[in-house]
């Protein structure tokens, strides 16, 4: 079914309160109808069939009885069907149930996953998430018992988060001695670590300050500080355990320690699930070897599988229009000069989508593609907005055009003044700094949309670092900038009339209009009227992006640049990294949006070295 037609009375967006109210907890499921159809047809059918075995049955006369070779044959053949038929045929559904799923439409929709790959989702019915998170078998077994466990923790996950003391739920947690050792040698210095260090020992002081000797052998209360989710008890190691592991481990090594208090605890407790929770891979595989139970620490997982990831890109069925045209409002407003036409549309699938995400429908019969992003929802009506086409020469940004899809999607987000967050992900040579650079500077020195540029990144080097360097600020991040340094020579050569001194110039007065500036020094300060770059942010943890977010004052809009598949910062994992954790956090927000640009378009080398490497 092509677009519909423009009415020729124009509508005009409603107001939330102005939509009818939508019921709560409403999941998206298919029609039940089609299916209820498909069900009353069957039990039709097995209907005619038992009536036919029947009728046959009655129309046998004594005489063909009598002349067959095995007089029993007969009746049993008659009653067979009926009672195969009377199996099968299901009974008639009501139709407000809504359990049924035609087969035609589950084998025409694909499962709402949404791969990094850049493939985006088909809305369909929700698909079931597997669990990817190791669990030691004595875990599994508490699980399904109901008990509680012990958990014994390692270091590095008190100085990873230091928060981790109140996220076990129920359970009980144990810290040995040497894990307090430990912390107490790295809580010198200014960096994460160190500042991690240190907030966990005032959590535990806060905990243990006014508790004699023999109330911290009973366990602490871990919702005394007013964490209500933990409900467990903390317990300190307030005597010497003698663990017997192999003679050929060091014993005076910290590893070897905790892992003798394991074993110690578990002849103490011998009914007891005590399971040992570290961010040390080798710590695991040594436990599993000696036969302790041991897993990773999963709650600053935003995601259990990045393949999960919101990627703001959503395909619509094929037969969206045959089910959402009818009672379609269409009108075009005027904006900044240009003119856009908005849809309102009504059906079942439209409670599955989120503000700001985009949806596109390229049908194979020829008719022509729809593009669109949604504005608003509220029930199951939406407002869906066309897009700006950025690949055309003449909306071309700064000289650079969409060379596909999702890069027209980031464009439309990227010029959008009323989209304060925009994160942009994908794997390498998809354009993310280019497009954000051009944006930028056609908002900085055309519109005046923003007074400068401001553009920072993690400096986790990927290889040894080089040591000091000499200069201003700057001049120090100079050396992690190149990849801006590149993209501004190719956004300077796209004028080709402006030869070499106007060349000059003009990059003289983008030079002038671009800060760099360390993540460091950031705490404190307040951003207005700024276009702010975040690069390589998948080496930025949760806390260090709410800093940077946090910075925004009136007027400024933060990019997020990253690919969650190349992450050099230790501990980091793509479900924890901060950008999974904004992206999932701000998906939805009527001022942020999201793209995950799929196809390389740096060179044909770079996307094959991508693909086979």
């Amino acid at each position: 079914m092509p677009l519909p037609k423009m009415p020729t009375k124009p509508a005009a967006l409603l107001s939330p309160k102005d939509y009818p109210k939508a019921e709560k907890n409403v999941t998206v499921k298919t029609s039940p109808a089609k299916a209820v159809g498909q069900a009353t047809k069957l039990a039709q059918k097995a209907t005619e069939v038992i009536q036919a075995s029947q009728t046959a049955a009655k129309t046998v006369t004594p005489k063909a009885i009598a002349s067959t070779a095995k007089p029993r044959s007969t009746p049993t053949a008659a009653s067979k069907p009926a009672k195969t038929a009377t199996a099968v045929a299901p009974a008639p559904m009501p139709v407000s149930t809504p359990v049924l799923t035609p087969v035609s439409s589950v084998a025409a929709v694909k499962p709402a996953t949404t791969k990094i790959s850049g493939k985006p989702a088909v809305l369909s019915a929700p698909a079931k998430t597997h669990d990817h998170r190791v669990k030691s078998v004595t875990s599994r077994a508490a699980d399904k018992t109901g008990g509680t466990k012990l958990f014994v923790l390692d270091t590095n996950v008190l100085m990873h988060d230091p928060s981790s003391l109140f996220r076990f739920e129920e359970h009980d947690v144990y810290l040995p001695m040497i894990t307090l050792e430990e912390l107490d040698d790295h809580k010198k210095g200014m960096s994460e670590v160190a500042r991690n260090a240190r907030q966990i020992s005032r959590s535990l002081d806060a905990l243990v300050g006014d508790i004699d000797h023999h109330e911290i052998e009973k366990g602490t209360l871990l919702s005394k500080l007013g964490n209500k989710d933990a409900k467990g008890r903390l317990f300190f190691q307030t005597k010497l355990q003698g663990g017997t592991l192999p003679e050929g481990l060091p014993q005076g090594k910290a590893d070897n320690q905790i892992l003798g208090v394991v074993r110690a605890l578990e002849s103490q407790f011998p009914g007891r699930a005590i399971v040992l929770v570290s961010k040390d891979i080798n710590m695991r595989i040594k436990a599993r070897a000696l036969g302790l139970p041991a897993e990773d620490y999963f709650n600053d997982h935003v995601l259990e599988d990045s393949d999960l990831l919101y990627t703001g890109i959503v395909q619509l069925p094929e037969d969206f229009w045959n089910k959402h045209g009818k009672g379609i409002e269409s009108w075009q407003e005027s904006k900044n000069g240009t003119s856009t036409t908005y849809y309102r549309i009504t059906g079942p699938v439209i409670p599955s989508l989120l503000v700001n995400q985009f949806v596109y429908l390229e049908p194979k019969n020829g008719e022509a593609s729809f593009y669109g992003q949604v504005r608003q929802i509220n029930g199951k009506t939406a407002v869906l907005q066309t897009l700006r086409d950025y690949g055309h020469p003449k909306h071309s940004v700064w000289g650079v055009t969409s060379r596909n899809r999702e890069q027209n999607f980031a464009l439309n987000l990227l010029m959008d003044p009323e989209c304060d967050f925009v994160t942009l992900l994908g794997q390498a040579g998809t354009g993310k700094t280019l497009l954000a650079l051009a944006a930028g500077l056609a908002q900085v020195l055309e519109t005046k949309t923003y007074n400068e540029i401001i553009v920072t990144r993690v400096t986790v080097p990927v290889g040894e670092d080089i040591g000091f360097l000499p200069g201003t600020e700057e001049e120090k991040m100079s050396p992690w900038m190149g990849a801006f340094d590149d993209n501004l020579e190719v956004l300077n050569k796209s004028d080709n009339d402006a030869g070499d001194w106007g060349r000059a110039a003009t990059q003289d007065l983008i030079r002038s209009k671009i800060k760099i500036k360390s993540l460091n020094f950031m705490r404190g300060r307040t951003f207005v009227n700024k276009f702010l770059i975040i690069d390589e942010a998948q080496n930025l943890t949760p806390k260090q992006v709410k800093t940077l977010v946090t910075r925004a004052g009136p007027g400024t809009k933060i990019i997020c640049l990253g690919n969650i598949a190349q992450i050099d910062t230790p501990y980091l994992t793509e479900g924890s990294s901060g950008l999974t954790y904004v992206v999932d956090r701000f998906k939805g927000w009527a001022h942020s949006g999201h793209v995950t640009l799929a196809r390389g378009e740096r060179s044909r080398l770079a996307d094959h070295a991508s693909e086979i490497l």
